[in-house]
């Protein structure tokens, strides 16, 4: 079975870029949610409750029709949502571990290939994330070349279900920023930045390589 990981920060360590309240909710609230749904999809499913979130999410088409389009919401819920909090970190650019800044490395050297320079590629991204229609996801994955792509996904799909492996994401659902930020969007996804933890998108891109 499944459970709610703890967010390795406190509820406001973001501040003032996301809020005490908007965290505490949407973590303890909606990703809570998506654990005990799957936690009950699976209770008779015992093959499929053994299985790594990731298998679970990598071979969706393998899964019973009863229980696919559950696993792919409600899976997925999990799996996005404890991506996206290790993806972020307390604001302070140029430490070990802070949020924000710009990467450096060969996280740095592999944007520059694949996107011509950091700008771009944050433009480019915030343009995914602003324009996801409805509720849904952008993020910067490995695809199966090795290259890097920025892709969209609805709802709560993964990038794992279309043999991509993602090493950032940004949740733009309207309940990651909604009592902050009403509807501007734009703005939260700007300011989102400023708590990339871009050391924890430098080992998923290292481990996607290999």
């Amino acid at each position: 079975m499944h459970d709610l990981p703890k967010l390795p920060y406190a509820y406001d360590a973001l501040e003032p870029y996301l809020d005490a309240k908007t965290m505490e909710i949407h973590h303890g609230k909606h990703h809570q949610a998506y654990v005990n749904k799957l936690n009950e999809t699976l209770s008779n499913h015992e093959e499929w409750g053994a299985k790594s979130l990731e298998d679970t999410l990598q071979s969706l088409d393998e899964a019973p029709g009863g229980i696919r389009t559950a696993l792919r919401n409600f899976g997925g819920g999990h799996y996005n949502h404890t991506f996206f909090w290790e993806n972020m970190a307390q604001h302070a650019p140029g430490s070990e571990g802070g949020g924000g800044g710009e990467p450096d490395g060969a996280l740095a050297k592999a944007i520059a290939e694949h996107f011509k320079d950091f700008a771009i590629f944050k433009e480019t991204f915030s343009d995914a994330a602003v324009t996801v229609f409805g509720s849904g996801w952008a993020w910067l994955v490995v695809d199966a070349n090795s290259k890097l792509q920025i892709v969209k996904t609805l709802n709560q799909d993964c990038p794992l279900s279309n043999n991509q492996t993602p090493i950032l994401t940004i949740d733009a659902w309207e309940h990651a920023y909604y009592l902050q930020y009403q509807n501007r969007r734009p703005e939260y996804v700007e300011n989102w930045w400023n708590v990339v933890n871009w050391d924890s998108v430098a080992r998923r891109l290292a481990d996607a390589v290999k």
